[in-house]
C-alpha cells in the first residue's frame, strides 16, 4: 500500500544521488518535496511538518553538507526518522499485549462500523490460542445481528467458545462474559463491540459502561487503513473518550495511500500493535515499524520474509530440500511442493519485493498471475511419478498427453519443462546448495 510513497521518496532521493555535496537550499528543496510526498500519502498535515521540520534538523546539523555520499545519509536519517513516527518496536514493554496479573484478562474492540472488529477479534483469539492462551469471544455487538452469526462462525472455525445473550444490553453482556470466562477457565476474553458509521454520543457512552462494568486491560481500536486521514481522526475521537492502549491497523495488504500507519501513533500515542495483512483469520502480524520503514524506503523486509518462511517449512523439510539441492536430486514433485507452500505465504509480489534491491528493480505493478501458477500445477500433476522423478522421459508423445490432461499446450509443457532444466543448471553451476547451506546456518547461528 505504500508504493506511491515509496517510489516518489526514491525518485527524491535519487536526484541526490548525484551529487558531491549538498547546500542548505538543497536540503530545503528536498524536504519540500518529502513534504508534498507524505500529504499525497494522506499523512496529516500537522504530523509531515514536524516529520520534515526534525529531518531537516539533524539534516543540516549533521554530516549531510559535507558528506560525499548526501542521498545515504539523507536516507539513513529520513529511516530513522519514519521508525520514530511509527511507534514502539514490536516486543517493546508498550508495543506487546498487556494481561491482568488475576484471569481472565479482558480485551476490548473498538472501532467504527466495517473497519473489521469481528474478524480481528477471531484472528487476535488465534494467535492467542497458538500462544497457549484460550480465549472466550464476546457478541457485544447486539445491533448488527450478522455480528453475533459471524463471530459464532469464526468461533468454530478457530474451536473457541463465543459468548453471546441476543440483543441484550451490551454492557450486561461484558459483566457476564467475564464471570462466565472464570467458570470455564479461560485466560482472556475478547470483546466485540458495536460500531457506528461515524464517531457520535451514543456509541460512546455506551463504550465508556462497558469500559466501566469490565475494567480492560485493553483497548484496541481497530482501524481500516484503507480510510486514509479519516482513520486518523477516528484514532483521535476514541482517544479522548476512552483512552485506547494500542491499535489494529487492517487492510495493510490493501493498496491504499498508507498514510493512517504513519500518523496513527503521532496523534494518539497509543501504538500500532498488530496489522491485519489478508483475509485469512492467521493473516494478523505483530506491527514493526522498523521494517515497515525499511520497505517504505525500498530496502526490502527480510526478516518478515524469514518469519513467513518459517510459517510454513519446518526445520526438517528446509533441511531435506537443502540435501537435495547438494545432491542435485530435486524434482518436479520437490518444485510443485516448494510453489504450494510459498503460495501459503503470500502472493509472489509481495514476497519478492520482501527481497532488498528487488523492491526498487521490479516493476510498480509486478505479480506472477495466480492462473500461471495453477497452470504449473495442473502441468506437473498430468505427469506420473516417474516423469516428475525424471522429466528425461519427457518424449512428443509423452508431452501432448500431459498437455491434454492439463488442459494446456503441447508448448506450455515444453516451456514448464526447460525452466526447470535451466533452474537445475543453475543451481549446480553456482553452487546453490552450498550457499543455501551456509545462509541457513549464518540466520541460524
Amino acid at each position: 500500500m505504500f508504493e506511491t510513497l515509496s517510489d516518489r521518496l526514491g525518485a527524491i532521493f535519487s536526484k541526490l544521488s548525484g551529487r558531491g555535496r549538498l547546500s542548505e537550499a538543497d536540503v530545503n528543496e528536498v524536504m519540500r518535496e518529502v513534504r508534498i510526498a507524505l500529504l499525497e500519502a494522506d499523512v496529516s498535515l500537522a504530523v509531515a511538518k514536524t516529520f520534515v521540520a526534525r529531518i531537516k534538523e539533524k539534516a543540516v546539523g549533521a554530516d549531510v553538507l559535507t558528506s560525499l555520499s548526501p542521498a545515504q545519509t539523507i536516507v539513513k536519517i529520513v529511516h530513522a526518522e519514519l521508525i520514530e513516527l511509527l511507534g514502539p518496536p514490536a516486543g517493546s514493554p508498550e508495543a506487546r499485549l498487556r494481561f491482568s496479573d488475576a484471569p481472565p484478562s479482558v480485551i476490548m474492540l473498538v472501532g467504527l462500523q466495517g473497519s473489521g472488529k469481528t474478524t480481528q477479534a477471531g484472528k487476535l483469539a488465534l494467535r492467542l490460542k497458538d500462544q497457549g492462551r484460550r480465549s472466550l469471544l464476546v457478541a457485544a455487538d447486539v445491533y448488527r445481528p450478522a455480528a453475533i452469526a459471524q463471530l459464532q462462525t469464526i468461533g468454530k472455525q478457530i474451536d473457541l467458545p463465543v459468548f453471546e445473550k441476543g440483543t441484550a444490553n451490551p454492557v450486561d453482556i461484558a459483566r457476564e462474559s467475564v464471570a462466565e470466562a472464570r467458570r470455564l477457565g479461560l485466560s482472556t476474553v475478547i470483546l466485540d463491540t458495536a460500531g457506528r458509521l461515524q464517531i457520535d454520543e451514543g456509541l460512546m457512552d455506551e463504550l465508556a459502561a462497558i469500559k466501566s462494568a469490565v475494567l480492560p486491560t485493553e483497548i484496541l481500536l481497530v482501524a481500516d487503513a484503507m480510510t486514509g486521514q479519516e482513520a486518523t481522526n477516528v484514532a483521535k475521537g476514541f482517544h479522548e473518550r476512552l483512552g485506547i492502549t494500542g491499535v489494529i491497523l487492517t487492510k495493510l495488504d490493501g493498496d491504499a495511500r498508507g498514510g493512517a500507519a504513519l500518523s496513527m501513533y503521532n496523534v494518539t500515542g497509543a501504538p500500532i500493535k498488530f496489522a491485519g495483512v489478508g483475509e485469512k483469520l492467521s493473516a494478523l502480524e505483530p506491527f514493526h515499524p522498523d521494517r515497515l520503514a525499511s520497505r517504505i524506503l525500498g530496502m526490502g523486509d527480510v526478516l518478515t520474509l524469514i518469519e513467513r518462511t518459517q510459517s510454513v517449512y519446518s526445520e526438517d523439510q528446509a533441511k531435506a530440500i537443502e540435501q537435495k539441492l547438494l545432491k542435485q536430486q530435486f524434482t518436479l514433485d520437490d518444485f510443485l511442493e516448494q510453489m504450494r507452500q510459498i503460495r501459503r505465504m503470500g502472493s509472489m509480489g509481495e514476497i519478492l519485493k520482501m527481497i532488498p534491491g528487488l523492491s526498487r528493480a521490479l516493476p510498480k505493478d509486478f505479480e506472477i498471475p495466480e492462473r500461471d501458477l495453477k497452470q504449473i500445477e495442473a502441468i506437473i500433476c498430468s505427469m506420473t511419478a516417474r516423469e516428475r522423478r525424471d522429466p528425461a522421459l519427457l518424449n512428443g508423445s509423452r508431452r501432448k498427453r500431459i498437455a491434454a490432461g492439463s488442459g494446456t499446450q503441447v508448448a506450455d509443457v515444453n516451456r514448464l519443462v526447460k525452466r526447470f532444466d535451466e533452474s537445475r543448471k543453475m543451481m549446480k553451476q553456482m553452487g546453490f546448495g552450498n550457499k543455501l547451506k551456509k545462509l541457513r546456518s549464518n540466520f541460524s547461528g
